[in-house]
Order: structure tokens, then C-alpha cells, then sequence
């Protein structure tokens, strides 16, 4: 026993896997000064979906799997679709981009990803928050180079989607009952990220974000892909006024 308890302890330390503090967590924030009459009139683009599903080893390292993967990039493509209906705005597809074009958009999903993520670990996590973001506004940005991208589409406005879920295998599930229950570690088993942002893309500026590194629905299922959507789209400012509150009671 106290083998193993030691084979777990620096395991677990090299994993970064020992308990954090826990800090309360906001989900999504609209910037100063935009709000949904800012969107009257406006044409949003919706970008393809930026969709990864693998399995979590044991160790915590992110395997992926091709076969979901390209089950929940058909089934995020069919319900976006049917939630575009739903929108008072006009909604355009992404067009199909060739050469420097369609690298520059490639780099955009990219960096839009990544600012997500910076927005979730230093202004959403309140304890996290770095000294010059304090008390800051929400305001982010992917720079006024991207107004390349309004002049490809006419759209004055992007909605970028991103999900990354990785599906805890046995042995993984089995790690994390042995952690908590000889080292008394919390150790999660998957990973279920999603990021729904609107970028001004004039601008550049992040208008409005939902994000959320615990995300429900299984992206692998209809019914887990409907659910996973509802919470992406809760308080989408586009959708229509009478169809937001039903969003916000399926993303429960």
C-alpha cells in the first residue's frame, strides 16, 4: 500500500494533478457598450467549428480518436444549422478560402482559441486574475487585422465554436479512484472544453463569449450534442428573444 502511495504521489505531481484552489468561475461576459440592438441589422459568419474528441490515458495525455471525431463534427454541423433558423440576424456559412486567405483565417480559429482560454484562466477565475486585469473590464481582442476576413464575407460580425473533449479510458477512471482514495487527490477523468465567442470583426474586439472547461453532453450522441450546443449558445445575443429563454432551460 504505501508503495503504491508513493508511486502515486509523484505521478501525480509530474502530471500537475495536485488539488487547486477552488475559485468561483464565471462563464460569460458581453464587452461594454455592445448589446444585442448593436447586432440589428448586421450579417454574423459562422465559422466552421474547430471539433476534437479523443480518449485521456491513464497519465492524463490526450489520445485522439479520427471515428468521433468526425461523428461530432457532422453532428455540431447539423444542429448549428438548424439553430441558425433561430436567430434574428443573418447567418452566412464560412466561405471556401484558397492561399493566404484561408491561412489567415486558420490562424484567426487558432488565436481565437486561444484568447478563450486566456479569458476563462485570468478574468473568469477571479482568484486567477493577473494585478493589471483587477477590477478590469471585459475587454479582448484579435486585432484589426482580421478586417480582412469582414472584407471575404460582407459580415460585420464572426461566431467562432470550439470544443475539445477527451473521454477518461479505464484506466484513467480507475487512477482517479486509486487518488483520492490512498493520496486523497481529486483527480478529474476527461476533459470537456467549449469556447462561443463574437468578434467585431471590424474591429477586432470580443464582443460577447460564452466559455466553459466543464462542459455537459456527450458530443458523440444527438441528444449529447444538442445539450452541448444549448450551453455553447445560452445568452447568444443574436438568437431571438422568445428562443433564448427556451436555450437557457435545455443548457440546465
Amino acid at each position: 500500500m504505501k508503495l503504491l502511495e508513493k508511486w502515486l504521489a509523484p505521478a501525480l505531481a509530474c502530471a500537475g494533478l495536485w488539488s487547486m484552489p477552488a475559485y468561483a468561475q464565471e462563464k460569460d461576459a458581453v464587452r461594454p457598450g455592445f448589446s444585442a440592438d448593436s447586432l440589428k441589422g448586421q450579417k454574423i459568419v459562422l465559422f466552421r467549428p474547430a471539433v476534437w474528441v479523443g480518449a485521456q490515458s491513464t497519465g492524463g495525455l490526450a489520445e485522439p480518436n479520427a471515428d468521433w471525431t468526425e461523428q461530432a463534427r457532422g453532428l455540431m454541423a447539423t444542429e448549428l444549422a438548424q439553430q441558425r433558423a433561430r436567430f434574428d440576424n443573418e447567418v452566412v456559412p464560412e466561405p471556401d478560402l484558397a492561399g493566404s486567405d484561408a491561412t489567415l483565417l486558420s490562424s484567426y480559429r487558432a488565436l481565437f482559441k486561444t484568447v478563450a482560454h486566456s479569458v476563462v484562466t485570468y478574468q473568469f477565475f477571479k482568484g486567477n486574475r493577473l494585478p493589471t486585469r483587477k477590477n478590469h473590464p471585459f475587454e479582448w481582442t484579435l486585432g484589426d487585422g482580421i478586417r480582412r476576413i469582414a472584407e471575404l464575407t460582407g459580415a460585420r460580425y464572426g461566431l467562432f465554436v470550439t470544443t475539445d473533449d477527451q473521454y477518461g479510458t479505464l484506466g484513467r477512471k480507475i487512477f482517479q479512484v486509486l487518488a483520492i482514495g490512498l493520496v486523497g487527490v481529486p483527480v478529474t477523468s476527461g476533459v470537456h472544453t467549449g469556447y462561443a465567442g463574437l468578434i467585431d470583426l471590424q474591429t477586432g474586439e470580443l464582443v460577447w463569449l460564452r466559455a466553459d472547461e466543464q462542459m455537459g453532453g456527450d458530443v458523440r450522441n444527438d441528444e449529447g450534442m444538442h445539450k452541448r450546443v444549448g450551453e455553447l449558445l445560452k445568452g447568444f445575443p443574436a438568437m431571438k428573444a422568445e428562443l433564448a429563454v427556451q436555450a437557457k432551460s435545455q443548457a440546465k
